[in-house]
């Protein structure tokens, strides 16, 4: 059976296509910092592997990338998903802490995972496989006051471009999902205070929609790549003029 690693495996996007994969059949990686929730992920699934880990420790990603490729055989997909936000606010406002810690987890965390993957794919036989990076809507256009995650998100954007060009040699394909309000626990919780506020919440669509959307870019063949998808809430003002 084919198989993936995903990270940020233990809840919202990350979980959710984690679960339609392990319902697939194929052999799932699920990687993030709480073991605890990782394993009410894998329930108990055959084809699931836990892989306690935090993304910006370089040796706890090498040793987990090494561990499930040789438990699943190889390593056919990575699922690039970790992130996190920072308080939202304007530059003036943002703690040199907060910075790096953004920029700790969403670029440098994603650059670790990448190079561990590209690695094992290089190497094993046959050679290849398929990176996905989780980029956002931000990766495009700012939300206000998300400056530490706007910035990364783009930083997210040239990495992408970058594999895509360098794998090619290796039968790598890279490609990035830009993913706009998934109703994750995160944000089901902003539109309840809004309607508990009197406010209009904004628009949402399931995340298991990004989930299915993860799928179809990881079970294209080898030829084919999905190199940017966006999937987002229909009524999100991404497009628009002033």
């Amino acid at each position: 059976m084919p198989s993936i690693l995903i990270t940020g495996a233990s809840a919202g996007i990350g979980r959710a296509v984690a679960e339609l994969f392990l319902d697939k059949g194929w052999t799932v990686g699920l990687l993030a910092r709480r073991k605890e929730a990782l394993n009410a992920v894998a329930a108990g699934r055959e084809n699931a592997i836990v892989l306690p880990a935090d993304v910006t420790d370089e040796a706890a990603v090498q040793a987990a990338v090494s561990s499930f490729a040789a438990k699943a055989g190889r390593l056919d997909v990575l699922f690039n998903n970790a992130g996190m936000f920072t308080p939202a606010t304007t530059i003036d406002e943002v703690s040199l802490a907060d910075w790096t810690h953004a920029v700790n987890v969403n670029l440098t965390g994603m650059f670790l995972c990448a190079r561990a993957a590209f690695a094992q794919m290089r190497a094993q036989s046959p050679q290849g496989g398929r990176i996905i990076n989780n980029g956002s809507i931000s990766a495009h256009v700012p939300r206000e006051g998300a400056v530490t995650y706007t910035v990364t998100k783009h930083g997210v954007t040239g990495l992408t471009r970058q594999l895509s060009l360098d794998g090619r040699a290796f039968d790598i394909a890279c490609g990035q999902i830009d993913i706009g309000n998934a109703r994750t626990d995160l944000l089901q919780g902003i539109v309840e205070d809004a309607v508990a506020e009197g406010e209009v919440p904004p628009p949402t669509m399931d995340v298991t929609d990004v989930a299915s959307s993860v799928l179809h870019m990881a079970t294209l063949p080898a030829e084919a790549n999905v190199q940017f998808m966006t999937v987002m809430a229909t009524k999100m003002p991404f497009i628009g003029r002033g």
